[in-house]
């Protein structure tokens, strides 16, 4: 058993019969009342994120959760495969559970959260970066340069980006995996 003192990104608890991870906390102490924790938490069962107010020093029930590298192989009707880099066992991972799938290429490294009480796993969480083909872009057009214009993309994976327009198929992009963006080109 914790406290809210507690809480921080990532950490998994037991809320209303659920698992939910921390995705952001905010320690509010405002000039009169009590002080709370603002927090966003998404269910690891449904992948519904959440707005929810502890109040201060209430008890929380964290889960203990191990992240293990695992490489993706490849998806069918039951979700996403897996493979354990260390034991080779295969998993697969329903696809509401993979954040960020439509950025995921085969052979990609990502991280599974697994749940040390009974082995299951819980979440598939890419790197902060990944980088990616373009396979189609329209275009720019020339002398379309006010105002940091932006057009629409698709890379190796099908996942669709707003990238600058410079951009051409054939190159190589980074892409922040959390919003979407384009970082920068690789050579």
């Amino acid at each position: 058993m914790a406290t809210t003192a507690d809480i921080r990104n990532g950490l998994v608890i037991n809320f209303n019969n659920d698992l939910f991870q921390v995705i952001e906390f905010q320690h509010v102490k405002p000039g009169k009342g009590a002080a709370f924790v603002r927090t966003k938490i998404r269910s690891l069962t449904s992948g519904k994120v959440l707005d929810n107010t502890f109040n201060s020093g209430v008890a929380i029930y964290p889960v203990r959760v191990e992240r293990r590298s695992f490489q993706y192989l490849y998806k069918d009707e039951t979700g996403y495969n897996f493979m354990d880099n260390e034991t080779f066992d295969q998993i697969s991972i329903p696809e509401k559970l993979v954040t960020a799938a439509d950025l995921m290429k085969e052979g990609q490294v990502v991280e599974v959260l697994i749940n040390t009480e009974n082995d299951t796993p819980l979440t598939c969480e890419l790197p902060s970066f990944v980088e990616l083909v373009v396979t189609y872009a329209e275009p720019g057009i020339k002398g379309d340069t006010a105002n940091n214009p932006r057009k629409a993309i698709e890379v190796e994976t099908g996942a669709r980006i707003m990238v600058p327009m410079f951009i051409e198929e054939g190159e190589k992009l980074r892409i922040d995996t959390r919003t979407y963006d384009y970082v920068e080109r690789v050579k």
